[in-house]
């Protein structure tokens, strides 16, 4: 025999709907069932019988029936001020649905290489959010920014996560199906903290002499495409971080050695806190941007293509010097 299940009130019609939460603010308000009625052009049976279904609903009191006025239980007037707060969420919601209607992307993720200088990406988003339409209100889309380190970069673009990626590694060929642009070069420099033991060591510095000592390295975001290392010899001992400033921080410990970008360091090295090694070589490092060629283009994703390619911000996204 099957036995009847009562549904609960999440698997039927909520009592609790817009109309209800006015009803109960127009009564609050007015002071009385009356007045209230008069205001809603309903006969003030009417009121008083839906207030007690929405009170059936809910297993609970939300006036006081021993005033003669329309007097709130501490239950009424919690429910009238989440359901006020609801009301503005939902209007809310209303808006950001028909102006996303018009073009715009709900949300847009976008992963950016930590090697990048942040405040050129805040300037960015700034800028975004400054834009205004005709209503004065600025656009519905979400921003998302996720901060990547080598392969991470290309993985979250892949994977989704991610619908623009900004300084993806421009030698990385794994991945076809992208829309990709150059962004441009980042300089690096190898530099060690002045009590370092290659701060003494006479230039240029070779392979065997750098193996020796350790070096700080920035761990590769990626979860499941191949990690890649950079700028590590073999047999070297390494530090690993999360991120370029605990790495510069390490590297001005003297916790480690190894190759920093010029621009995030300069700073550091005239005031000596960094001492700079030549290694004979030249390293410098080549970016993209990179976004899903699939679908249409939103109103934000063009915004900030159309940002990235002026050289300006260009070069303040690289260098870390104002747009």
């Amino acid at each position: 025999m099957n036995e009847h299940i009562a549904p609960t009130v999440s698997e039927r019609d909520h009592p609790l709907t817009p109309e209800a939460i006015r009803l109960i603010a127009t009564i609050d308000e007015a002071g009385s069932f009356a007045a209230a009625a008069r205001v809603l052009g309903k006969v003030p049976s009417a009121l008083s019988y839906s207030v007690r279904q929405l009170e059936d609903a809910l297993d609970v009191l939300l006036f006081d029936r021993a005033s003669r006025t329309a007097v709130l239980t501490p239950a009424g007037r919690e429910l009238l001020v989440e359901g006020r707060r609801l009301l503005l969420e939902m209007d809310a919601v209303a808006s950001r649905v028909k102006r996303v209607a018009s073009g715009w992307e709900g949300q847009l993720a976008i992963a950016a290489n930590a090697l990048l200088c942040p405040h050129t990406l805040l300037d960015l988003v700034d800028g975004f959010y400054a834009q205004r339409d005709t209503a004065r209100l600025p656009p519905p889309t979400r921003i998302r920014l996720r901060q990547e380190v080598l392969s991470g970069t290309w993985e979250a673009l892949l994977s989704g996560a991610a619908d623009l990626a900004i300084g993806v590694d421009a030698d990385d060929t794994r991945v076809s199906g992208v829309q990709v642009e150059a962004l441009g070069d980042i300089p690096f420099v190898f530099v060690v903290a002045p009590h370092h033991p290659l701060a003494r060591v006479a230039e240029p510095l070779d392979p065997a002499m750098i193996r020796m000592h350790r070096a700080v390295a920035i761990a590769d975001s990626a979860m499941k495409l191949s990690p890649v290392s950079r700028n590590l010899l073999p047999g070297q001992d390494v530090l690993t971080v999360p991120t370029l400033d605990m790495k510069i921080d390490a590297q001005l410990r003297g916790l480690g050695c190894g190759f920093l970008p010029e621009a995030r360091v300069r700073a550091h090295i005239e005031a000596g806190r960094l001492v700079e090694k030549a290694t004979g070589e030249d390293k410098v490092a080549r970016f993209t941007i990179a976004w899903r060629s699939a679908g249409q283009r939103g109103r934000a994703l063009d915004w900030w293509l159309q940002q990235l390619a002026s050289p300006r911000t260009r070069r303040a996204l690289l260098e870390g010097v104002p747009a």
